[in-house]
């Protein structure tokens, strides 16, 4: 062989070695050896790390939820029958994260927002991690602007502020979803998205819920979370964290966001559920040690932005369900702790025919004044006494048999008040309408009203103020009731009682 032929040889296998990439690549790979119920048990799996996502040999990945010296315990999302024991897992060194994008409004998707609507797949372009940090304090506001839900029971006595928590909680058919799906229809048109997260519903509920938007063109800023309640239990753990990393989205993205949780008592029990397959030791009740630390850093990232970064919103509304009004009960007392306040509902004033059945003695909002609009605040200062006032009377009132004339005449007060405040399903009311319904109660106009026409007096009240604009139109700008607006006020209600004595 010449010597110019062995430098060639040479001289390509230099090249060749020094073109090698001869890093090892790492990858952590061990076993599955047990499998029951969605719970997916792996030997050896070492530096795995506590809500991060393994990769199954058959594809899917899925999150390890419990981390023992020996063992990994991960929880399986879906495809559940895919996975097979002695099949091969490996790390994939990140956390589960859901698409984001406005393609996902009037759409209903699953906890991990795949479609189950029947309208196709969904396009997007970005991922947002569904567990996050909530917004740190020196970059938030405090509450200054309402979130009007078209509610009179709420927005005059329990009023909600954009950013706060504000929990609906009682018994069972109590109407405490309506609540909510009333407060989404009351957002047209107001630059806010909603999203509607279901825990454990039945199908028909939910597709009953979709409809109801639908037809009220609501779905227009809506997006549903549906973990049905034949949906696996780390489903209905994970539907609150999805929806909620969407309505995160939207608020650092130049709109203010709505989220409800119908509800968090579903996805505690879920929660504890996979605790206890997880061979968690059980705490009160059953539930594990972190159950607290399950809700508060769901409910804490809602927040109201400051001006820097644009001032916009997320407000959550979180639903709890009671057992026989037991509101001492573990997860209630847990999320009473974490919100900024509570609405009430009361099955007697369900019962009664009181719908919304909001319990405003109960009730209470804890940002108050600074929720309400200055025309609000002037009209309905003094309500909530006078309805627990009534409420006494009314209790009093049973067992005394002759009552002096004052007495009476603040009954029939109260009774034309509660009667004023009730209100049927999906009729939100503006908050301009509302201010003047309560002026004519507060400034007398109402008392001489029979009880049984206060209903049609305040619908044609609403159609008359409708005819004349410009009072709704000014307390719908300048938020409050100036002298001239007011005698004009005035001119409509009397003319409306005038024609109903």
């Amino acid at each position: 062989m010449s010597n110019d032929l062995l430098n060639g040889i040479i001289s390509d296998i230099e090249k060749q070695i020094d073109n090698l990439d001869a890093t090892p690549e790492m990858e952590n790979v061990w076993e599955v050896f047990y499998l029951w119920d969605w719970i997916a048990k792996i030997s050896g799996l070492r530096n795995v790390a506590y809500n991060e996502l393994v990769e199954f040999e058959s594809g899917w990945v899925w999150i390890a939820l419990n981390l023992e010296e020996h063992y990994v315990w991960v929880v399986v999302l879906s495809w559940f029958k895919e996975i097979k024991e002695w099949q091969k897992v490996k790390c994939t060194w990140r956390t589960l994260e859901v698409p984001v994008w406005e393609w996902l409004i009037w759409r209903v998707v699953d906890a991990l927002w795949n479609p189950i609507d029947g309208l196709g797949k969904i396009k997007s372009s970005e991922n947002y991690p569904i567990e996050r940090v909530a917004t740190w304090v020196m970059d938030r506001k405090s509450v200054h602007e309402p979130m009007q839900t078209g509610l009179k029971a709420l927005d005059a006595l329990v009023p909600v502020g954009r950013w706060q928590r504000e929990l609906i909680i009682w018994d069972r058919q109590t109407w405490k979803t309506q609540v909510a799906i009333d407060a989404i229809l009351n957002q047209k048109g107001q630059n806010m998205i909603c999203v509607y997260v279901a825990i454990w519903q039945k199908e028909w509920k939910v597709a009953r819920v979709v409809e109801e938007l639908r037809n009220r063109w609501a779905m227009d800023y809506t997006i549903i979370v549906s973990a049905w309640a034949s949906s696996p239990a780390s489903m209905q753990y994970l539907a609150p964290y999805a929806g909620c990393a969407m309505a995160e989205y939207f608020m650092f993205n130049g709109k203010h966001a709505l989220i409800v949780y119908d509800d968090l008592t579903k996805q505690a029990n879920a929660y504890r559920e996979m605790s206890l397959l997880l061979r968690r030791p059980p705490g009160r009740e059953a539930y594990p040690w972190d159950v607290f630390y399950l809700h508060s850093r769901l409910l804490e990232r809602s927040s109201k932005l400051n001006d820097k970064l644009w001032a916009w919103s997320m407000t959550a509304l979180p639903i709890i369900e009671t057992q026989a009004w037991d509101v001492s009960a573990y997860i209630p007392t847990n999320v009473i702790s974490i919100t900024d306040g509570q609405i009430f509902l009361e099955s007697d004033l369900f019962n009664a025919g009181q719908k919304p059945a909001i319990n405003v003695w109960l009730s209470v909002s804890r940002v108050w004044g600074s929720a309400q609009i200055k025309a609000m605040k002037k009209v309905s200062w003094t309500l909530k006494l006078d309805l627990a006032q009534y409420r006494e009377l009314a209790a009093f009132s049973q067992f005394a048999s002759d009552l002096d004339a004052g007495t009476r005449k603040q009954l029939e007060r109260g009774k034309r008040m509660m009667e004023l405040l009730k209100q049927w399903v999906f009729e939100p009311i503006t908050t301009e309408k509302q201010v003047c319904a309560m002026y004519a109660w507060t400034k007398w106009f109402l008392d001489n009203v029979e009880t049984s026409k206060i209903k049609k007096v305040e619908k044609e009240l609403y159609l008359a103020l409708d005819d004349e604009k410009t009072v709704l139109e000014s307390i719908a700008k300048e938020k409050v009731i100036n002298d001239e607006i007011e005698k004009k006020l005035v001119e409509i209600i009397k003319k409306v009682v005038e024609l109903n004595k």
